[in-house]
């Protein structure tokens, strides 16, 4: 079965951990990570554009992430944004 051109499996999930990096969030968030490295891309921040951990926790994105009240808001909207194939609507923070 062929996967669809958009799909959770190209994200990563950054988790925190018991020490918060910092140069990372300082909030307890779950920040996503594009997979594949886009040349001209930074490859050190997340997908909205958070600075990485020194040390990240990876994981596998759940389809459950969308009801994670941990995930970042502007994460969120990107990969919403993604998914429609449209530009991102920022949410109010």
């Amino acid at each position: 079965m062929s996967r669809p051109a958009w799909s959770l499996y190209a994200y990563q999930l950054i988790e925190p951990d018991e020490q918060l990096d910092l140069f990372a969030c300082q909030e307890i968030r779950v920040h996503l990570v594009a997979r594949q490295l886009e040349l001209g891309g930074s490859a050190d921040r997340t997908l909205c554009g958070t600075l990485l951990p020194a040390q990240p926790r990876w994981s596998g994105v759940p389809s459950t992430v969308y009801r994670d009240r941990r995930l970042c808001p502007l994460c969120k909207a990107i990969l919403e944004a993604q998914r429609k194939g449209t530009r991102p609507v920022w949410p109010e923070l």
